[in-house]
């Protein structure tokens, strides 16, 4: 795709951050409160948490996909870890390289603060998503548990 052009979040794309998390969350059956989109918004951008970071695709001027990313701590690493946390592209847009490209941009960010450990979580049934994540990362046995 040629036109795609991925970039930090900026204080105007509220609307259409808003409108591709909700799809997001949809899409695994969950949904969150109003005060958890303003606060995770305002996390998000520049100078909000150093911590977190998000980067949105746009393609003919309109927001296709965002990518959400958190730097922390590794007890078997002395640098930092990068967790891509959530990454959503509009289905029209799927298979055209905004996934991809998100990923990128969060590899880059990782590479210019020293952190090269990427890592990421999705739903086995995730079919259409693994396709692209088996081409540019590596699956690990790991099984993920929650609280109970």
């Amino acid at each position: 795709m040629t036109d795609l052009i991925v970039r930090p979040l900026r204080p105007e794309d509220a609307s259409a951050w808003h409108r591709l998390w909700a799809a997001y969350l949809d899409f695994y059956d969950t949904s969150v409160p109003a005060e958890t989109y303003d606060i995770t918004f305002a996390r998000l951008l520049h100078g909000g948490d150093p911590n977190m970071g998000c980067r949105l695709a746009l393609s003919g001027g309109q927001a296709v996909g965002l990518v959400h990313f958190i730097f922390h701590r590794h007890c078997w690493k002395p640098e930092n870890v990068c967790y891509l946390q959530d990454l959503y592209a509009d289905p029209a847009m799927r298979g055209r390289g905004v996934g991809r490209a998100l990923i990128e941009a969060v590899y880059a960010v990782a590479d210019s603060r020293g952190t090269p450990s990427v890592y990421w979580l999705t739903q086995d049934s995730n079919e259409t998503a693994r396709q692209l994540y088996d081409r540019i990362g590596q699956p690990t046995p790991f099984v993920k548990y929650v609280r109970g």
